[in-house]
């Protein structure tokens, strides 16, 4: 694509940085959410590499259904630091740069403190810190040398959670991962503001994908839809939605902001 020419002092809001046709990586992308996004983008007019770690034939069934064309797939592992190097460098050479990251892969297993042992906590904790946390450091990281050297900004999102705020009694390790990454997102924002680059993350309620279906079924299901006032969940859709204006022109000045999408399910000030 043609990258717009960097903004200057005199340059309205929003300039500088593309409105589609960008370079898009969103990591986790095989399935849910991440599936969501990257089609999500690719509706827009953007180019978008889907990432996954261990679902192959997921991210494949992704990719084979995202409108438009020039979108690639690429594994890695985001446990490593050199598994995120690997990613950027494939995503850039697939799609010639990168104007977009979007931070969704996460690991999110159940370590009830009560119930686990030492050994089990200490692997839940270090697999959370591994990818929820340094994963999306690393990559935040790596994107934005290119964003910066590309001199026409740039957009980081990052998937949080509810979860940061209200608690996570059963996966304490992610709640605290996703409580970093928001903080992350706030520090990223101040220091890459000066090179056009809006960092901004959301924090979803629960979400009805794949990978938590078997929670919404029963009495189960029941208490979790009522946590909301409307009844329901949120379908991925929502909250790509959300992602994908995060990532316009319109929203470098919502930079450093961590966006609820929990169907007021918890509230805060």
């Amino acid at each position: 694509m043609d990258n717009p020419a960097p903004p200057t002092a005199d340059s309205p809001p929003g300039s500088g940085f593309a409105a589609s046709g960008r370079r898009v990586l969103v990591s986790g992308a095989s399935r849910g959410l991440g599936r969501a996004v990257a089609a999500a983008f690719a509706a827009h007019g953007d180019r978008v590499v889907v990432h996954y770690g261990t679902r192959r034939a997921d991210a494949e069934a992704t990719l084979a259904a995202l409108p438009g064309s020039g979108h690639a797939l690429v594994g890695a592992d985001l446990a490593t630091a050199e598994g995120a190097r690997e990613l950027v460098q494939d995503t850039v050479a697939a799609l010639g740069g990168i104007d977009v990251l979007v931070n969704n892969a996460a690991v999110n297993t159940p370590h009830p403190p009560a119930g686990t042992s030492y050994a089990e906590w200490t692997a839940a904790w270090q697999s959370h810190v591994a990818v929820n946390l340094l994963g999306t450091a690393h990559l935040s990281h790596l994107a934005t040398r290119h964003m910066i050297d590309q001199g026409t900004g740039g957009r980081i999102v990052n998937i949080g959670s509810r979860g940061a705020f209200r608690g996570e009694p059963d996966h304490p390790a992610y709640g605290a991962t996703k409580a970093a990454v928001h903080a992350l997102g706030q520090s990223l924002a101040v220091a890459l503001a000066p090179h056009g680059i809006a960092v901004a993350s959301v924090a979803p309620g629960f979400i009805d994908t794949d990978r938590v279906a078997h929670r919404l079924t029963g009495a189960e299901g029941e208490a979790i839809r009522a946590q909301s006032p409307f009844g329901r969940v949120a379908e991925p859709a929502e909250i790509a939605a959300a992602v994908l204006w995060l990532a316009s022109p319109e929203a470098q000045w919502s930079s450093g902001t961590v966006l609820d999408l929990n169907g007021a399910s918890y509230l805060r000030t």
